[in-house]
């Protein structure tokens, strides 16, 4: 049967899928079958269906893992955090609004003090040079669908 991925959560390893047929059907992710990178929501995928509204057996259909909106540019994260990275711009791009209201705050007002600037500036740096040397399905992984806000 085909479906949609609805919502995955990274933490617990479980996912809903909402199928052809209009029923929703759970997910863990030891039932999903791909080595292109993890299950996200917005994915269509083939599954097998049980009883009690359970997908065993669940697929990316081609093209998929590519076709998921939400995919962030890393080159744009690593420039944001490059240039901008004191500010805390990079981390709103990649939709870490908490991570980025942090680095602003100190990228700021920090700097009255001086080390919480300084180090804010730092922290850009390394993520920077981070964006630049993860592999882009590692990224968009962590990064863009994960909940890793900082390096």
């Amino acid at each position: 049967m085909n479906g949609k991925i609805l919502d995955y959560d990274f933490d617990r390893h479980i996912g809903v899928i909402s199928a052809a047929d209009g029923q929703r059907y759970k997910f863990t992710g030891g039932e999903y079958k791909s080595k292109s990178g993890p299950p996200r929501a917005g994915m269509v995928v083939d599954f097998d269906p049980l009883e009690d509204n359970v997908a065993i057996g669940v697929y990316p259909m081609a093209g998929a893992s590519h076709a998921v909106a939400g995919r962030k540019d890393k080159i744009v994260a690593a420039l944001l955090a490059f240039f901008l990275g004191g500010f805390g711009i990079h981390k709103f791009y990649l939709g870490k609004t908490g991570a980025g209201i942090t680095m602003l705050l100190c990228g700021t007002i920090g700097w009255l003090l001086i080390l919480p600037g300084f180090i804010i500036c730092i922290i850009a740096f390394i993520e920077f040079i981070i964006y630049l040397v993860k592999d882009e399905q590692q990224f968009q992984d962590e990064y863009v669908h994960g909940n890793k806000a900082w390096f």
